[in-house]
């Protein structure tokens, strides 16, 4: 049943993504980079909302749906938010420092790795 919970929440959160983008593209006639900075950023509000009410012992249908799914589903920005401000809160410094700066400088790095690799097999 819990995967259940997360991929409908996920589904949701996917085609909120999806929505907000549209959105962006009608009204602004853009979307990236500011559609994704705007869903990071929500996003990240959302979760910590939720991570707060949730707290408290709560169901894991709450965890589940909507923090996993969800806001899984629209962002994992907001997850690396939460797991970046939980250190902080546990003042676990170092490990912070080193995981934001990892996680960051890591995905682009790969990202652009994985571009060059795809770009060097399609010449």
């Amino acid at each position: 049943m819990t995967f259940i919970y997360v991929g409908l929440g996920g589904f949701i959160g996917a085609v909120g993504r999806y929505t907000i983008n549209l959105f962006f593209v009608s009204f602004f006639g853009f979307s990236a980079p500011f559609s994704t900075m705007f869903v990071n950023v929500l996003g990240s509000l959302a979760m910590g909302i939720l991570f707060y009410l949730t707290s408290n012992n709560v169901s894991d249908f709450y965890k589940l749906f909507f923090i996993t799914g969800i806001l899984g589903g629209f962002t994992t920005f907001s997850a690396f938010s939460l797991d970046s401000i939980q250190m902080l809160f546990n003042k676990d410094f170092l490990n912070f420092i080193i995981y934001v700066s990892s996680s960051v400088s890591l995905s682009l790095f790969f990202l652009y790795l994985g571009f060059s690799f795809a770009r060097s097999l399609s010449l």
